[in-house]
């Protein structure tokens, strides 16, 4: 009997440890995983970000999210001088509401992002705050509030793992406002998944793990 009295107890306790094994999510339950900080310095080449997560997706009333601690995130660059995000505060997050069998009805339906798109008043608001985050001291007028996984890509439009101040480029004309290469990727991946040429995940994955390679890695000129 006292065998089995402590085998009951030994059950108890295991199965209390694993009740407790998830952690608590997010500030006010919203977004899961929280950003934080990483460390500067060159991008690794070939190296896939964590397995992407979905953000609340598309609101009919959006308020402003809270961005990481100032400081907390860093720039990395690629070896011609391109910036990438901080994996640990901007690994990109989906769009819930976009998937690979509704495209036609979603994001490859023209004027579909700009129906889902946060307004100024948000976006402002949460780039001033990112700029902090990431230590951003150049013009903001030339800095590109840029959703890291693009709306036309299936990206979440407001969840601030996939938004963050995205610096000029090392050939940007200063006081030319944001107009950066990402735009010209996203503007050609976004054809090549609405055509059928490449499938939705994959280029997701691809962007997201470096956007200056995605094309390149998809096969798409």
């Amino acid at each position: 009997m006292r065998r089995i009295a402590v085998a009951a107890v030994s059950l108890v306790v295991a199965v209390s440890v694993v009740g407790c094994s998830g952690g608590k999510s997010a500030e006010g339950g919203k977004h899961p995983g929280s950003p934080g900080a990483s460390t500067s310095g060159t991008a690794p080449a070939g190296g896939a970000p964590a397995a992407l997560q979905s953000g609340p997706g598309p609101q009919a009333k959006y308020t402003v999210q809270a961005q990481p601690a100032p400081g907390a995130c860093h720039y990395r660059f690629t070896s011609d001088k391109q910036p990438l995000p901080d994996p640990k505060c901007t690994p990109g997050a989906l769009n819930p509401k976009v998937t690979q069998a509704n495209l036609k009805s979603t994001i490859c339906v023209p004027g579909y992002t700009s129906k889902i798109r946060p307004p100024a008043s948000i976006t402002g608001a949460e780039k001033t705050a990112n700029a902090k985050s990431y230590d951003y001291t150049g013009p903001m007028n030339d800095a590109e509030y840029d959703h890291y996984l693009p709306l036309s890509w299936g990206g979440d439009p407001d969840d601030a793992r996939n938004l963050w101040v995205e610096p000029p480029s090392p050939d940007h004309k200063s006081g030319a406002g944001p107009n950066n290469p990402k735009d010209l990727v996203e503007a050609k991946g976004h054809a090549a998944i609405c055509s059928g040429k490449i499938t939705l995940a994959a280029a997701q994955e691809a962007i997201t793990t470096d956007w200056t390679t995605a094309l390149a890695k998809l096969g798409v000129k």
